[in-house]
């Protein structure tokens, strides 16, 4: 069965009544025009290594998000991975649909449109493709596509990259809390951490002040790994009102998602974003989540909780979690 992505509606020129959001939401009426929210930008390869650990824990408890320069991932690898990526894109519908998420799935890997539950049925702006990047344990190849025929080359070679990117934020976040470097990584599942690549696609939308690419939310892992393409579109939230982020060409944009905050028992805070969708251009952004397994069990440090600061957050398996959350319940 054929499935109605946004990109079909794109030729449509009509924007169908289930992606027009409510008033408190349009993009058109919340948005703080002419501001531009200047998230921290931090070169990882500053000769002040003390430096750029302080910088990385003070935008991770101020801000929730940071851009990161100079991260050692060559251009030319950035290049191929969002070559790749729009090259699926444009592929006929029905060799995309070769990838979708099996309708009797659990999981989330797979092309698609929806991912989770929408209050009052509304929709958002945007088509996917999900699939696990590493460990090699998880790796389902049945969800990398086979056109183009770089794909997979493209995508391995800029995972080798990311994994030292990912090591150097992750200790840092944990020197940040008085622990260990390696000890939240362990924490996190150490060698298990997985790695969840997805793909955003934002077809050129015909009233773009009235949809979103995305709906606002936190991110459910524990930290978010993201390249976008040229196409501005992610907005933040900050003291109650919606900004779009300024976006520093070759940066990689690093969200801190709900497991860190709550394995720093409110230290580091999750970032309440969303994105919005361009008239003309398409958008196309590259997150790479960091999450547990399902079955392991994340709850504030045993060192960041005592008598004085007791447990802010409750103790679960991340697949409970993201059950929860994917499905609008209560935590």
């Amino acid at each position: 069965m054929a499935i109605e992505t946004v990109q079909s509606i794109v030729l449509k020129e009509k924007i169908p009544e289930e992606f027009i959001r409510s008033q408190h939401e349009q993009p058109g009426i919340t948005t703080v025009q002419g501001t531009v929210l200047e998230v921290p930008v931090i070169d990882l390869n500053d000769h002040d290594q003390e430096k750029v650990l302080n910088l990385i824990v003070d935008a991770s408890q101020k801000w929730g998000m940071f851009q990161i320069v100079n991260h050692g991932i060559p251009f030319q690898v950035l290049s191929k991975l969002k070559e790749v990526g729009k090259e699926f894109f444009e592929l006929p519908q029905e060799e995309k649909e070769v990838y979708a998420k099996p309708p009797e799935s659990k999981g989330i890997e797979g092309y698609g449109t929806k991912l989770q539950k929408e209050l009052q049925g509304k929709k958002t702006w945007n088509d996917h493709l999900f699939h696990k990047i590493s460990p090699p344990s998880v790796i389902n190849y049945r969800f990398w596509p086979k056109n183009p025929p770089s794909y997979r080359e493209a995508t391995e070679e800029y995972t080798k990259w990311l994994h030292g990117v990912a090591e150097k934020l992750l200790k840092s976040l944990s020197l940040g809390l008085g622990l260990e470097e390696d000890e939240v990584k362990k924490a996190l599942g150490g060698e298990n951490l997985i790695y969840l690549l997805k793909i955003n696609h934002y077809p050129p939308c015909p009233r773009p002040e009235l949809a979103l690419g995305l709906a606002d939310h936190t991110d459910m892992c524990a930290i978010t790994i993201l390249l976008p393409n040229e196409v501005q579109g992610l907005q933040a939230s900050r003291d109650g009102h919606w900004y779009d982020v300024k976006y520093v060409t070759n940066a990689l944009v690093v969200h801190i998602g709900d497991q860190m905050e709550i394995l720093s028992n409110g230290k580091y805070r999750a970032v309440l974003h969303r994105v919005t969708v361009n008239k003309e251009k398409t958008r196309l952004s590259w997150p790479v989540f960091l999450e547990p397994a399902v079955d392991l069990e994340v709850g504030p440090h045993p060192k960041l909780v005592d008598q004085e600061n007791p447990a802010k957050y409750k103790t679960k398996k991340y697949g409970d979690y993201a059950y929860c959350k994917l499905n609008k319940i209560p935590q």
